[in-house]
């Protein structure tokens, strides 16, 4: 059964290609061979400020460079963010854009009694494909994953977002090229099963 899938690409630099990119390519190739419908969003080729209070972000509008990414939010039974890990969290572009399509009305209901209530994207699920130069064994286990945790638990989990499931990738900076492969070979039967 073919799934609606948007892939999100969350590395802040799009000048030239990077890790991120070859996963996101490879995940894509292999949803398609399958049937798989693919939407793509880059967020470094987003133009969009950062929001700067709580009064903006309750009740300003969202900038139009970003109604497309709300609509294919919307669109999407799958989402899948690849990002680097930066300073052990999600790159400052990446957390913005969430901050920004993540709006009341859209992402939960503005007047829920229950905000534990309010998810207005319940019935998707997610994968986060996470790179870093660590072994991904010392972040989940020493560091307890603790900036993919609470994306999971604070950002998607709160909009609905569920299950959430991860793929951790470490020491990137000395990866020799038959560990790429694997790597690519794995996001890409990913891509198959549309997880």
């Amino acid at each position: 059964m073919s799934k609606r899938i948007l892939l999100i690409q969350g590395h802040p630099d799009d000048s030239q290609p990077h890790l991120c990119h070859a996963l996101e390519i490879a995940y894509g190739r292999g949803a398609e061979s399958v049937g798989h419908e693919i939407k793509r969003i880059n967020v470094a080729a987003l133009d969009f400020p950062l929001l700067r209070s709580e009064q903006e972000w309750q009740n300003g509008q969202l900038p139009s460079t970003l109604t497309e990414s709300q609509d294919a939010i919307r669109w999407a039974e799958h989402i899948v963010l690849f990002f680097p890990l930066w300073l052990g969290d999600m790159p400052a572009l990446l957390k913005g854009f969430l901050e920004q399509v993540a709006r009341p009305g859209f992402a939960f209901s503005r007047d829920a009694k229950n905000p534990m209530a309010a998810k207005g994207l319940t019935g998707r699920s997610a994968r986060l494909v996470v790179t870093m130069g660590m072994p991904a064994s010392l972040y989940r286990w020493y560091f307890r994953a603790h900036s993919i945790k609470s994306l999971e638990r604070n950002i998607l989990g709160f909009v609905g977002i569920a299950p959430v499931n991860d793929t951790l990738i470490g020491m990137t900076g000395n990866m020799k090229s038959t560990m790429t492969e694997k790597w690519m070979s794995r996001l890409e039967k990913l891509g198959n099963k549309g997880e």
